[in-house]
């Protein structure tokens, strides 16, 4: 019986020390596949290459190429490729492709990586590091030269111009001497900056007078805002046009340089290269396109409480423009052009309320809805602190 039960206890711990190898031998293969190491291959792409060129260059299997392209297929064509675009491919000991990596543009990377039956392909956003940037500038001459070269800084000067251009018209408004100060998200990448997001908040002095605006969410809807907790954003932009300048104001007795004669000039004359775009400046529904007398090539639009707008001389109207369309503010609308009675090149623009023309430099227009009272506390919590942010920048 003793013999019986040393039996029994000897291949109990036999069946132990088996059972610990076999967990031991399992954590370090575990480790041993974590940390092998694969050969990185890294580059951008050039102009005129392809995969194929890559593949070449560094000897690596062409067939595994072709299998790469298939896992793409429906995802993004390993074919489209765009200078200057970023690329990595891992190897393993054999050479073999493990994972591939190529940014596709600055939103999206395309990965590949090596299962057990073949390939697998996601495309995926990137996942930028968001840092607050604070930058402040003086006018000297415009608003995209004070902020700085380069593409980034003037997709950032455009997006301060939008932000604030339904109370500062940043082509005919600004002053020299005019200052800014703008918080904004900076997206890194591995520690890098890479381009600007989301502005956050920012002030603008114009002509003396104080512009602030903070950009807050409230029930799903974002937007800029001002002190007071007051939408920035108007029924109407504060121009039809980007690239342009006042050649004639809206006068109840202007002298016509075509006709000789003084009459009411019940618009603006935006002077601009034919075939700028015109742009909507508020939402609504085409009433008239067409040619109409001294406006030449004409488009009306009625907008909701009694408004419309008149874009007149145009070179050409936008397909699909026709009485009965609905537009979006912004909408491009037409093309500038000398149509009817002009002189040259320019934009008549006009304002009515009912059937009354007003002078749409000067009409006070509908503001956008405000924060609700209900998240009225929170914004003030959140524009206080950028207040304080705000006013620790040294202007430049």
């Amino acid at each position: 019986m003793k013999k019986l039960y040393f039996a029994a206890a000897l291949l109990t711990i036999v069946f132990f020390l088996t059972v610990v190898n076999l967990e031991v031998r399992g954590k370090n293969e575990d480790i041993s596949q974590k940390n092998e190491v694969y050969r990185e291959i890294s580059g951008v792409v050039k102009r005129g290459e392809t995969f194929f060129d890559i593949f070449k260059n560094y000897q690596l299997d062409i067939s595994e190429l072709f299998e790469l392209r298939e896992a793409t297929a429906d995802i993004h064509r390993l074919r489209d490729l765009r200078p200057g675009q970023p690329y990595k491919i891992f190897l393993d000991e054999r050479d073999r492709i493990n994972e591939l990596t190529y940014l596709i543009d600055d939103e999206n990377v395309l990965t590949i990586t090596r299962t057990g039956s073949g390939f697998s392909a996601e495309k995926a956003a990137i996942e930028y590091e968001k840092r607050l940037i604070h930058l402040s500038g003086t006018i000297n001459d415009n608003l995209i030269s004070s902020v700085g070269e380069g593409k980034e800084n003037l997709m950032l000067a455009l997006t301060v111009s939008d932000i604030f251009g339904w109370d500062i018209d940043f082509t005919t408004d600004l002053r020299k001497g005019d200052t800014f100060k703008v918080i904004v998200e900076g997206l890194h990448l591995d520690g890098q900056f890479k381009k600007y997001g989301e502005v956050v908040c920012a002030g603008f002095v114009n002509n003396g007078q104080d512009y602030n605006a903070y950009r807050f969410e409230h029930d799903g809807i974002t937007g800029y805002y001002d002190d007071d907790g007051g939408s920035l954003r108007r029924s109407f932009l504060k121009s039809p046009l980007s690239f342009r300048r006042i050649s004639s104001s809206f006068s109840r007795n202007r002298f016509h340089p075509v006709l000789k004669t003084y009459r009411p000039h019940h618009g603006v004359d935006y002077a601009a290269p034919a075939g700028t775009p015109v742009l909507a400046t508020g939402d609504g529904v085409v009433r008239f396109a067409g040619y109409k007398g001294q406006y030449g090539k004409l488009v009306i639009v009625r907008h909701p409480n009694g408004y419309k707008t008149y874009y007149g001389h145009l070179s050409g109207i936008s397909s699909g423009i026709t009485t009965g369309k609905k537009v979006k503010q912004g909408d491009i609308i037409g093309k500038v052009g000398a149509t009817g009675v002009a002189t040259g090149p320019h934009l008549h623009y006009e304002m009515h309320i009912g059937n009354r023309p007003v002078n749409p430099l000067t009409v006070r227009l509908p503001k956008g809805k405000a924060i609700p009272e209900k998240q009225q506390a929170e914004f003030n919590r959140m524009k206080e602190g950028m207040q304080m942010r705000l006013a620790a920048i040294s202007r430049n």
